[in-house]
């Protein structure tokens, strides 16, 4: 649990947001279950990424001693990047703040399997000297923090680097050690599987720097008791122009992290983006068997919502691995004469925008009838904040993604629902789906107001056979390759996914 309440503003939803069914979605009553798809059409363990992984790698850029973590207190090592995504040849700067100031380094590791070493050293910079840079104080109205760090190194990406999920490891003379993350893209590459990293959420829930005093996010600030309170002191903007918390890993990072590492050790074909390539338009979801959202994937504008709905038209399959995603809606705007540097979402309160960009709050609460509640592309919902962790409660065991793990309705995978949960809601848009089935049906307590709510693991496909997944619970990826978590009946079904993803009959 990190020091920030993460869903201090959840109140204002009313009870009525987060009553779901205790039981299924009806399947139209002429649904019949499609063919199987019989033809492989996938590259697995024949592509780039098995290739690259298969290269010598490196634990090195672990944190461990002698070294320590640098913290916001202290500020003694921390940096931002210049984009959250970058191609091959093309540019990416590192803005660093050393307090005191003295020599640095900056090495870039490709995130990945390598043996179980979790990274590969790629570059280093030559010795820097770096210095303390002030930080901002929130600008007035919108309370958004945004640095004017000047650059301390530019790495023009090597051309043949591939695309992969990326960590700048920054450490001092002194002995501490920070990162910051990026992706490097290869859009013109048609892989099997596109892997988009949620940096919209990372920032979202970005408090740099918890310092007692001046951080902030789109969640909560300080309060004049130095407290990290609630909505009233919560930014409305938040910039990507600053470190992320203490040691600089995004929180929820290690979701997108864990994936990274079970799909890369099983050599399917992968390429990565993020969230802002999907906002940008720089995704053309043809070019893919499937779009994968591992991660915590929560803010999302109408550009990345709307490569997600032709993703659907193109029958483009569709796996969101975590949960609560597509729920706020945001925008962006330029910093220092830099396009989409700002996110903006005003949730409770209207957007002074809203006339020209669309307002930022909760998509379930646009259109009429709730027509662009996330239920109705997803097939569940965000319905509460899990107290705890609980058993995952299998339903629908015949069900093919069950295959091979043994598992009988009723039984259950301990500590699998966790953090956040998702569930169908009648209520709702339903997804226009020829067969939806319920892999899960997991109780549990929220642990914001007390409610009663039902978890749900959903699998639907469309008439023309398009295949939508979601995990509907932050714990899955954690059981793909977190030791604290591994169960080998999530990776046999998330492997049963994949597989499905790359048939066609």
């Amino acid at each position: 649990m990190a020091p920030i309440d993460r869903r201090t503003a959840l109140g204002a939803l009313g009870a009525g947001a987060a009553l779901v069914t205790a039981g299924c979605a009806a399947t139209p009553k002429d649904a019949k279950a499609r063919p199987e798809p019989t033809t492989y059409v996938g590259h697995t363990g024949a592509n780039p990424v098995s290739r690259e992984n298969a290269r010598t790698g490196s634990a090195a850029w672990k944190i461990k001693s002698p070294l320590r973590s640098s913290r916001d207190e202290g500020g003694q090592i921390q940096g931002y990047a210049s984009a959250t995504s970058v191609a091959p040849g093309d540019p990416i700067s590192f803005h660093l703040s050393v307090r005191p100031g003295g020599p640095f380094r900056i090495e870039i590791y490709r995130r990945g399997w390598y043996g179980g070493t979790g990274g590969r050293l790629l570059a280093t910079s030559p010795q820097l000297r770096g210095s303390p840079q002030p930080i901002p104080q929130p600008a007035a109205g919108t309370r958004e923090i945004d640095c004017t760090w000047p650059a301390s190194w530019t790495l023009d990406i090597p051309r043949h680097w591939i695309s992969g999920h990326y960590l700048a490891v920054f450490t001092s003379a002194a002995g501490y050690r920070a990162y910051t993350q990026f992706v490097v893209r290869e859009e013109t590459r048609r892989s099997d599987f596109l892997v988009v990293v949620p940096f919209t959420t990372y920032q979202a829930y970005n408090a740099w720097p918890l310092d007692g005093h001046t951080g902030r996010n789109l969640y909560t600030g300080y309060d004049a008791h130095g407290k990290l309170a609630g909505l009233p002191q919560r930014s409305y903007k938040v910039s990507f122009n600053r470190p992320y918390c203490h040691n600089g890993l995004a929180e929820h990072a290690d979701i997108d992290l864990n994936f990274t590492t079970w799909a890369e050790q099983n050599g399917y074909d992968l390429t990565y983006a993020s969230s802002l390539d999907l906002h940008q338009g720089r995704i053309r979801p043809d070019r893919y068997r499937a779009l994968v959202f591992p991660g915590h994937d929560e803010y999302w504008t109408l550009p990345m919502r709307q490569v997600l709905e032709q993703a659907l038209d193109r029958d483009v399959h569709v796996a969101f691995l975590s949960s609560n995603p597509v729920y706020w809606r945001a925008r962006f705007e330029a910093a220092q004469g830099t396009p989409d540097r700002v996110m903006a979402c005003y949730k409770y309160i209207p957007d002074p925008a809203a006339r020209t960009e669309g307002p930022t709050n909760m998509w379930r609460s646009q259109g009429k009838d709730h027509a662009l509640a996330e239920q109705g592309l997803i097939g569940v919902q965000y319905n509460g904040v899990v107290k705890g962790e609980v058993p995952l409660v299998v339903r629908q065991s015949d069900h093919w993604l069950w295959r091979g793990t043994g598992v009988r309705d009723g039984d259950s995978i301990p500590g699998l629902v966790g953090v956040e949960g998702d569930g169908f809601d009648p209520r709702m848009p339903r997804p226009k789906a020829a067969v939806h089935a319920f892999l899960s049906h997991s109780p549990y307590t929220d642990r914001m107001n007390g409610s009663h709510q039902i978890q749900q693991t959903s699998c639907y496909e469309t008439g023309s056979g398009t295949v939508v997944f979601a995990a509907g619970t932050f714990n899955w990826t954690r059981a793909l390759a977190d030791p604290a978590h591994t169960d080998p009946r999530v990776q046999t079904v998330t492997r049963n996914l994949f597989t499905r993803l790359l048939h066609t009959t």
